[in-house]
């Protein structure tokens, strides 16, 4: 079996022998999860790539978690009847996928179904939006993400039937590091690494975490669309792997407050229009950061907390900012600090800013999106960066901080012109419901279990 990305020649070749009998069209929805239809390869040739294409509801732009349509939307309704949008291939994004049996994928952008026009509020359009306004601009935005997710040793089903009670995470103790404890978790992180590989997602390593049973597996850094392209798929790519073999993995920014959230730390740099020249190191320059450095920071930094909903999109998401907990609570910078929102590493073509907000919950379509959004603004401002940050930022004081939940998110998403600007006001609403929805569903339909315990015999 061929390995890697293929062109639509190679997939009817492997279809003709028999090696390929599937093609999973997926498409990234609000949450981030992958959306879509399993193909058979002949009707994949001969009339998704022709004039037909595929089509899908577009209730699936504007549902939550629970797959329940929300109400809101100008998008999507019930009054305008839950139509149909298609799914073109984007056949750049095929390719095998080693750990389902004679399977390819290939991801899909959505479309208006009569019109034939990008549908905006799809994540990846949304993401494609900002990538041609650094474009025109004469910038390209490459970036890269650092995921984390706890690995456990009962499957999701078993773990579903428990309620999610007496979770047991791969690790009894905490494996940052650790090669002994990496060992026993070889087994199943050497399929993951491979499975990636398999499928032409360049990983570059795995390594245990700050947490019982948490990993780490890094995606080579590249533009943004590849980049959000390999996140969906690898994430998509490890609960599959572990859901095959018995075992579980959750990317919850916090699944306990006794461990160490899981993030996605987001870096991110300017290039020439080639992608070949890095615009961000100046060897004369304080701090060797470049002026378009300094102005891209600078942007990022002063509309950290108003885009924190697009870094953090959920209830949960919020229980991961805590002191001392490797998570960022303070938004402020530094070279090579992991106490601070933004962390400066590398160097020459390397140079780069790490934003440490964004939790592995995230949906990389719309963090990245947001990312150029705000840097190109700091760019087109001449937005300073506040001086470097010296010391423990968990303890610093009189510094703008990350927000503490989701409804402040919120209220700091609702008032910014920046990401209102940036994404048009159609898009901007539907974002803007997006996340209000989610914190209505939590405040005015859910019981959590710390509620029974403190209120059930003694409230």
């Amino acid at each position: 079996m061929k390995q890697g990305l293929i062109d639509a020649k190679t997939l009817e070749e492997l279809a003709h022998t028999g090696e390929i009998d599937t093609v999973l069209c997926m498409f990234s929805d609000l949450q981030g999860r992958f959306m879509g239809k399993r193909v058979l390869p002949d009707f994949f040739l001969e009339e998704i790539l022709g004039e037909e294409g595929l089509h899908a509801c577009l209730y699936l732009l504007a549902i939550d978690m629970e797959m329940e349509p929300l109400p809101g939307y100008e998008y999507a309704s019930w009054d305008t009847g839950y139509g149909d949008f298609r799914m073109i291939p984007d056949l750049s994004t095929l390719r095998i996928c080693p750990w389902l049996e004679k399977t390819a994928m290939v991801i899909c952008d959505i479309t208006d179904e009569e019109a034939g026009d990008p549908v905006q509020v799809s994540p990846r359009q949304i993401l494609k939006r900002q990538i041609e306004r650094a474009a025109q601009k004469g910038l390209v935005v490459k970036t890269g993400s650092e995921l984390e997710f706890y690995l456990f040793k009962d499957s999701f089903d078993t773990l579903a039937e428990r309620s999610y009670r007496d979770l047991r995470p791969s690790s009894t103790y905490i494996m940052d590091y650790h090669m002994l404890q990496t060992t026993k978790d070889e087994w199943i992180i050497r399929q993951i690494r491979n499975g990636m590989r398999g499928a032409g997602i360049p990983v570059e390593f795995s390594k245990g975490e700050f947490g019982k049973g948490q990993q780490e597996i890094n995606i080579t850094y590249s533009d943004a669309l590849n980049n959000a392209d390999n996140h969906s798929l690898y994430k998509h790519g490890v609960k599959e792997i572990c859901a095959m073999n018995g075992v579980a993995a959750t990317f919850m920014a916090k699944w306990t407050m006794a461990e160490a959230g899981s993030s996605c730390h987001l870096h991110s740099s300017v290039w020439s229009p080639d992608g070949s020249e890095s615009l961000m190191w100046d060897a004369d320059a304080p701090n060797h950061m470049s002026e378009t450095f300094r102005h891209y920071l600078g942007g990022l930094m002063a509309t950290a907390r108003e885009m924190s909903w697009m870094y953090a999109p959920f209830v949960n998401s919020y229980k991961r900012y805590q002191l001392g907990s490797w998570a960022p609570t303070a938004i402020v910078w530094s070279h090579d600090n992991r106490t601070c929102g933004f962390r400066i590493v590398g160097e020459h073509k390397g140079n780069r800013v790490e934003c440490r907000i964004p939790g592995a919950d995230a949906n990389p379509y719309l963090a990245f999106a947001a990312t150029i959004a705000s840097g190109l603004w700091g760019i087109e401002n001449k937005i300073e960066p506040p001086e470097m940050f010296v010391g423990n930022a968990y303890e610093a004081k009189g510094v703008p901080r990350v927000p503490s939940s989701l409804h402040e998110a919120i209220d700091a998403f609702r008032g910014s012109q920046v990401a209102r600007e940036a994404f048009g006001d159609f898009v901007f609403e539907h974002l803007l419901n997006t996340a209000v929805q989610e914190q209505v569903i939590f405040d005015n339909n859910c019981v959590t279990d710390w509620e029974l315990a403190r209120y059930f015999e003694r409230g």
